[in-house]
């Protein structure tokens, strides 16, 4: 349903069974998927992929061009997967050359005013709370929940499943399953709550706090503490998530805090 006060650009490749709603812009090489809903005042800028059964709210602006002054107003993407929910006054801007897009997964809620930046990488399941502000190539993983008011700077990774503090400044990488808090951004446990509801087995969670303990906990460095989990403990999926992404860490992971666990 096109309503009559919106303009869509002739280029732009539309389902059938969208629902746009009035004083949207739609710009022209831009493509929405089947059952999206586009709320009032929004704007799709060139080089938007959005996928089917989305929701996007009063306000936002996605695939603008990125807030780099490196961008040489080469062509690049805005990727949202199927069945995310962007609320009021999102910003979500295109790629750069670097990666030539930045995109967003499958099922994210993505809430009112957060930013995302040029080339950042979001996973599937992804929750990224209001007023979050991700800096360029931010990659965040599978399950990953940032909490509210957070700043995270430019080129860090979050692992799968991690857990942020809202109004967090997220210097360093946080590792997969970790929650992360203080100030300086540090480890404070594991998501076991958000684990459990994920259908991860106790055994399994007890397994990931064993890694985290030797990580943290036990006064190793980090080379140590690589060496002696891959030495010690039994080689799974998570563990080896675990490892790789510590050795693939270009900015370093977050540290341990150093009051109660």
């Amino acid at each position: 349903m096109n309503q009559p006060l919106a303009y869509v650009h002739p280029g732009a490749k539309i389902a059938k069974n969208v629902v746009i709603e009035p004083f949207t812009t739609i710009h022209n090489n831009v493509v929405i998927g089947d059952g999206t809903w586009i709320g009032s005042n929004v704007t799709i800028m060139e080089g938007a992929r959005i996928g089917k059964n989305c929701n996007i709210f009063p306000g936002a602006v996605i695939s603008a061009i990125p807030q780099d002054l490196k961008f040489g107003g080469e062509e690049s993407l805005a990727i949202i997967g199927d069945n995310c929910t962007i609320r009021e006054c999102v910003t979500i801007n295109r790629g750069t050359i670097a990666s030539g897009q930045t995109k967003l997964g499958n099922n994210c809620l993505v809430m009112a005013t957060a930013h995302i930046a040029h080339d950042c990488h979001i996973g599937d399941n992804a929750i990224i709370v209001n007023g979050v502000a991700l800096a360029g190539h931010v990659t965040v993983g599978n399950y990953a929940i940032i909490g509210g008011l957070a700043a995270v700077h430019q080129f860090i990774n979050i692992g799968d499943h991690a857990m942020i503090s809202g109004g967090s400044l997220v210097r360093k990488d946080v590792p997969p399953f970790t929650k992360a808090a203080k100030e300086p951004l540090s480890y404070v446990g594991i998501n076991s709550v958000g684990l459990r509801r994920r259908g991860f087995s106790t055994e399994k969670i007890r397994e990931i706090q064993e890694i985290y303990r030797i990580l943290y906990q036990k006064n190793y460095n980090t080379s140590q503490a690589v060496s002696i989990i891959e030495a010690e403990m039994e080689a799974t999926p998570e563990r080896d998530e675990i490892l790789d992404f510590i050795r693939n860490s270009s900015r370093g992971v977050m540290k341990g805090y150093t009051g109660n666990y």
